[in-house]
């Protein structure tokens, strides 16, 4: 059975952009993008919001860009191997290769996803991994830490988010940030 896990960047007081919806200082140099690209080869499917596959669209043509280093060209082409669920009521449709678009999210339908998957499966996007937290079905945390404090922004666990985690991993990286990886205790 594949696991569910919730991953994103972060800043040290624990959001994912800030009040103007900035996210640039959590931009990944080479070393940690690196090592995510390691990290995304691990999934086989992505569980997106709107916002996050609209963020995240870029990369099924980051690839063709010109002066493209290595390792952005290793993310788009990961990226774009990947399944991608899309959850919206506003999105009209999906433009992106191997990305399917719902209405709702069913949590028995991420079950039976989990449970006939051989690659493990990533929800991005706190709201949507929100959902996924409260019906119980994240298995693993990883959050990326970028050395930056915003202040204020979106939350990457709302507030009444509780769960007991033992750590699995950690990691730092030489630019400050630093990589943690967690299981949901039984």
């Amino acid at each position: 059975m594949a696991k569910l896990i919730y991953s994103m960047i972060m800043s040290v007081d624990g959001f994912v952009s800030d009040r103007d919806g900035n996210f640039g200082w959590g931009a990944p140099e080479e070393e940690s993008h690196r090592f995510m690209n390691d990290r995304m080869r691990e999934f086989g499917t992505y569980l997106y919001g709107r916002k996050m596959y609209e963020v995240m669209s870029y990369w099924e043509t980051a690839d063709a860009l010109p002066d493209q280093p290595d390792f952005m060209v290793d993310c788009a082409r990961i990226w774009q191997a990947a399944d991608k669920v899309v959850y919206s009521t506003t999105l009209d449709e999906v433009t992106t290769g191997r990305t399917r678009l719902e209405r709702t999210f069913d949590p028995e339908a991420i079950r039976k996803l989990k449970a006939e998957s051989d690659r493990d499966l990533t929800v991005d996007g706190p709201d949507l991994a929100s959902q996924a937290i409260r019906a119980g079905l994240v298995d693993e945390f990883q959050l990326i830490i970028g050395p930056a404090i915003v202040g204020g922004g979106h939350r990457f666990f709302a507030s009444d988010i509780r769960a007991d985690l033992n750590l699995l991993d950690m990691r730092r990286f030489d630019n400050g940030v630093a990589f943690l990886r967690y299981a949901v205790a039984p």
